[in-house]
């Protein structure tokens, strides 16, 4: 639960603060470069009209206030599983005294309800969530998640067991009766006719029906309260078309037992609560086990911090204990709990996990630091800022947000049941009325039934999951985790796919791009940076050792290393030593400066050139004069221009967008299949950015960082490398497990396959009702015959979702 308040004036991209910016733009206040560049270039799509806006998501959830006083609090609710469920929950919240506001997503999983806190509790509006038929928890709450899938799986299970009782005593009694002496001979099958219509079956029948409700109630529950949901909304689905058809089997057959009929239909029943509850069960085993990929996933969330007390010592405390002013001491390689002021410390900072900034900065006193990123050399004491806040507690908050309030979107069977069932039931009753006018009042009913059940195969309820188990399978084969069910729908037109930079297109790791160095004096800089835990350092230390060829030469030479550095000393910006004799210095050209030592005009232009392409120059010298100079830059991952290409060929806009300072993302402005770059853009500018495009077409995100968090979930779809941070992969739709970027194109490539699957399976279904109902409505077949062809087109729905979607070497 988190208390939140409308910023009055912010940035005009993103609404974060702007005191302490000067950056003004035709009167429009911005947070940082990145925003007003991002505000500008896309400013004319306010001009858009509401009927070329795809994504569906209110005008007011992007303004929405909230009250003084008032709270948000985010719920996870297991049983959402279409949008007519969304608009369910979220007129029943809205009703509740005390809540100003409700958002909900199927999609997520999530509701974010505005309340007071004073009025309606955060339990209180679990009660009345699942009141309403679902499951309403916290977030964090493991064990009720635990809890739901255990009751999933027990429906499944007492709906199979239960209805093997139920078709056992259909295949070996009722079943022979029908079909006369096909089964047993004339008189065995006579025996069983004369028995079944006699009042000593009654028991039996009682039985069938007694197994059949709790198959109804049990089993069934999930597709009926889609039903119920869907009538109390007007909006039609795949749920209320299963369920009339089952309900009016099992009612029929109710009625035929308490008056005397000949034939009961609890098998159709069954049939269809059991196959379809089956196939979605499937599909959610199907997406659980692909979860379980990420395991290996960190958190990077801080939860705990080193307070330094009045007399000097240290105690741990919880971040929230935190206060104004407090000092907290970090140590290298941990991350800083909250956001504040560094008050003692020269050391470098990695914020690239917070902000997109690939390269660490130097922190010197009275510099603000943000809270997540990491220390990267020396400690830190950092005062605590006035609202004692976590950026990444802050960028959670927004995922979250963002998640509540993205609907989904309608599923293709959906929107054909919002046309196929009222055209169903209008042609039952016409055909019931007709055989009453003629007077065949039995037969009128049966034909009735026989209609809603054939109108209504398992093989169009299995249609869509089947198929998408099938993406999902088919994806995780090439480690690519699918989360959601509808990301092979959302996926499929596409207009605008936007990288992040850092960590996504590039590796984030820091390699030497290039070096004029001669070989010996490239050594002894090594050698003095394997002291230095810098990662600009780390990595002219690290190719040392790839040059070496990683030999048993090379380690016995850094075994060695002590013997050949005499002495070193590290400073904010390099760092100096004597290495066999020669006295080497290491650094920004401000360092040899304030040593006195010469910088020759061609080293400085060469070091101008490097900054010029956004990488880092490291100069080195020896003896009172720079050499040469090292440029270390962010590593390009494998496949990343031909992934570029091959997204753009099909005529979808590329777009680059970054934290990182500009000039690290220059070189990407002249690659052909780049439409535009955006840099040094904060993470919610990010997700301000994606939501500009969202208005103009549907949008596809990929990052890796906590800072893409926000972007990645307010995209239409979101998807997170593996090796990324587990925030980055709660918030996305889909995860690269193995970091292969050429997995983005495979991934288009399975949206398109699954989606033909998808229509192929509904094709033959409405074969199936395109045969069977003329017949239905003629009175040529019956309610049996009607469940034999049911179960024929579910097996070729079956057959033809096991198939592979892609060639193998795709």
């Amino acid at each position: 639960m988190t208390n939140n308040s409308t910023t009055e004036t912010g940035c005009k991209l993103c609404d974060l603060p702007v005191e302490g910016s000067d950056i003004v733009d035709d009167g429009n206040p911005f947070c940082c470069l990145g925003c007003r560049d991002v505000y500008n270039a896309l400013d004319d799509v306010d001009d858009i009209e509401p009927e070329d806006v795809r994504r569906t998501r209110d005008e007011s959830q992007s303004s929405r206030e909230i009250p003084q006083d008032h709270e948000t609090t985010f719920l996870e609710v297991d049983g959402m599983h279409c949008a007519t469920c969304e608009a369910f929950i979220e007129s029943a919240a809205t009703a509740v005294e005390g809540v100003s506001d409700a958002r909900s997503s199927y999609i997520t999983d999530t509701v974010r309800i505005d309340h007071d806190p004073n009025v309606v509790s955060e339990v209180d509006l679990q009660d009345e969530i699942s009141g309403l038929g679902y499951s309403a928890y916290s977030r964090d709450d493991a064990f009720s998640r635990r809890r739901a899938n255990d009751w999933e799986m027990g429906r499944v299970a007492v709906g199979v067991l239960m209805g093997m009782s139920v078709m056992l005593q259909y295949l070996v009694i009722i079943y022979p009766t029908y079909f006369g002496g096909l089964f047993y001979d004339d008189r065995t099958a006579e025996f069983f006719e004369t028995a079944l219509a006699s009042s000593v079956a009654t028991p039996f029948y009682v039985v069938i029906a007694a197994l059949t409700t709790i198959i109804l109630a049990i089993t069934g529950k999930p597709i009926l309260q889609g039903a119920y949901v869907s009538i109390r909304t007007r909006s039609p689905n795949m749920d209320l078309l299963i369920a009339i058809a089952a309900v009016s089997a099992y009612v029929y057959s109710t009625l035929s037992i308490v008056f005397g009929g000949e034939h009961i239909y609890y098998d159709v029943t069954v049939a269809i609560i059991v196959i379809v509850t089956a196939g979605n069960y499937y599909e959610s085993t199907i997406k659980q086990q692909a979860t379980e990929r990420l395991s290996d996933l960190t958190s990077i969330q801080v939860d705990e911090a080193r307070r330094i007390c009045e007399d000097g010592e240290y105690e741990d405390v919880t971040v929230d204990d935190l206060e104004v002013s407090d000092r907290v001491l970090v140590r290298p390689g941990e991350r800083i709990p909250v956001d504040g002021e560094v008050i003692n410390s020269d050391a470098a900072v990695d914020e690239a996990i917070v902000t997109g900034e690939s390269l660490p900065v130097q922190k010197t006193n009275g510099d603000t630091v943000v809270g997540g990123s990491m220390v990267t050399n020396g400690a830190m004491t950092v005062r605590v800022g006035e609202n004692a806040t976590n950026s990444l507690d802050r960028i959670t908050e927004l995922v979250w947000d963002l998640q509540s309030g993205s609907h989904g979107i309608q599923k293709l069977a959906d929107k054909l049941a919002t046309i196929f069932v009222p055209v169903v039931l209008v042609l039952a009753v016409i055909v019931t009325g007709v055989y009453l006018l003629l007077g065949n009042g039995v037969s009128a009913l049966l034909v009735g039934l026989t209609v809603l059940i054939v109108s209504c195969p398992c093989a169009l309820g299995l249609a869509t999951p089947l198929a998408v188990a099938a993406g999902i399978r088919d994806a995780l084969e090439r480690s690519i985790v699918v989360f959601d069910d509808s990301v092979f729908e959302r996926i499929r037109d596409a207009d605008t796919v936007i990288f992040d930079k850092t960590g996504t297109l590039t590796t984030g790791e820091m390699i030497v791009a290039n070096t004029d160095l001669k070989a010996d004096l490239f050594e002894k800089a090594a050698l003095l940076e394997e002291r230095s835990s810098h990662p600009v350092g780390e990595a002219i230390a690290a190719e040392r050792t790839v040059s070496d060829g990683g030999t048993a030469e090379s380690a016995s030479n850094t075994s060695s290393a002590d013997d050949r550095v005499e002495s070193f000393d590290s400073h904010r910006t390099g760092v100096t030593g004597v290495v066999d004799g020669d006295k080497i210095l290491v650094g920004h050209p401000n360092l040899f400066r304030d040593h006195g030592w010469d910088v020759p005009a061609d080293v400085a232009e060469y070091i101008a050139d490097s900054r010029e392409t956004g990488r880092v120059p490291v100069a080195v010298g020896r003896d009172g004069t720079a050499k040469g100079v090292i440029v270390v830059g962010d590593e390009l991952r494998a496949n990343w221009d031909e992934t570029l290409t091959a997204i753009s060929d099909n005529e979808r806009e590329i777009i680059v967008l970054t934290g990182d300072d500009a000039r690290a993302a220059e070189s990407f402005r002249e690659y052909r299949a780049v439409d535009e770059v955006f840099a040094g853009v904060p993470p919610e500018g990010k997700a301000a950015t994606v939501e500009q495009f969202n208005r103009t077409g549907r949008t596809v995100m990929i990052g890796d960082g906590t800072n893409d968090a926000p972007a990645l979930a307010a995209a239409d779809l979101g998807i997170a490398l593996g090796g990324g941070t587990a925030m980055a992969a709660d918030a996305a739709d889909v995860a690269l497990v193995d970091d292969d970027l050429s997995s983005v194109e495979t991934i288009f490539n399975l949206a398109q396959a699954t989606n033909r699957r998808v229509k192929g399976n509904i094709g033959w279904a409405f074969c199936y009702n395109a045969i069977a109902i003329p017949l239905a409505v003629l009175g040529i077949l019956n309610p049996l015959f009607a469940a034999l062809a049911m179960g024929a087109s579910s097996l070729l729905v079956v057959a033809n979702s096991t198939r592979p979607l892609l060639p193998e070497d795709d």
